[in-house]
């Protein structure tokens, strides 16, 4: 098997349902018809029932109850509702084969714990906060693409690293060649995220360097703070280093930093229980 093949895996991927597609086309455009893609979005009876549960959730706090996804637009906005919906469906798009001995309760929760992280780090670095929680949200997802696709492979990544005491990158890599990272990037391709989420999504291992905040930074950050705060739950979780610069890049002071760290926890609860049950 080589790099080769794996790509072409994710080319035989099922697309996203339409009307997910063209609301991730929308994050680029202005003039967007919210009632057309609403009306598109309640065609799917689960993925309605599914953005409805969560806009109702304590992580948005709305005041009264949105029993439409229009109203939810009107309460929330569209870019959180497009959020919403990606999130919906691309959880939904990777279901465990039986018998297959990877841990998707562990990843989904380390994939949300990044989400809400990026998003509640992105205001103090001025980006787009639901753009920054669909990204975590997908920065691992070459990962499953591995472990889904090539079931029997990904248990020599398991044994490789309990052999050498490593992440998961490199045990990918002496395995199959390829990383999560570039997988998942080609996979965000595939379904036509947009390119900077493509960007995040493989270079969410690359340290990053000096100058402005981007939102490869920022997942670098998230996906950094969600293994520390150990909330994937899993017993060999390893924390990737931090640099300085990175650190001090939003400019907090340790209690504004301490808030960060107790609202992903608050809020990472919430989505959890909304996006893997």
């Amino acid at each position: 098997m080589t790099a080769d093949d794996i790509i072409k895996a994710v080319r035989d991927l099922p697309s996203l349902p339409a009307v997910v597609n063209e609301l991730l086309a929308s994050m680029d455009q202005d003039d967007i018809d919210t009632h057309a893609l609403a009306a598109k979005i309640t065609l799917d009876q689960a993925l309605t029932a599914k953005t409805l549960r969560l806009a109702n959730s304590s992580f948005y706090g709305m005041p009264s109850k949105v029993t439409s996804i229009q109203q939810a637009i009107s309460v929330l906005g569209f870019h959180a509702i497009r959020t919403l919906v990606t999130a919906c469906s691309v959880t939904d798009s990777f279901k465990p084969a039986p018998g297959n001995q990877f841990d998707f309760q562990a990843f989904w929760r380390h994939s949300i714990a990044s989400a809400v992280s990026a998003r509640v780090l992105a205001p103090h670095l001025r980006l787009n906060p639901d753009t920054a929680f669909t990204a975590g949200l997908l920065h691992d997802l070459g990962t499953l693409v591995l472990a889904t696709r090539f079931p029997d492979d990904y248990r020599r990544v398991h044994d490789h690293r309990r052999q050498h005491d490593c992440s998961a990158a490199p045990a990918q890599l002496a395995v199959f060649g390829i990383d999560h990272a570039s997988v998942g990037s080609a996979l965000a391709r595939h379904w036509k995220f947009p390119a900077a989420i493509q960007a995040a999504v493989a270079d969410h291992h690359r340290a990053p360097g000096a100058g402005p905040a981007t939102l490869s930074s920022v997942i670098y950050m998230a996906n950094t703070l969600a293994h520390a705060l150990d909330l994937s739950g899993q017993e060999d979780d390893q924390v990737p280093p931090l640099p300085l610069a990175a650190w001090q890049a939003p400019g907090l002071s340790d209690a504004a930093w301490a808030g960060v760290f107790a609202d992903t926890e608050q809020l990472f609860e919430t989505m959890c229980k909304m996006l893997t049950t």
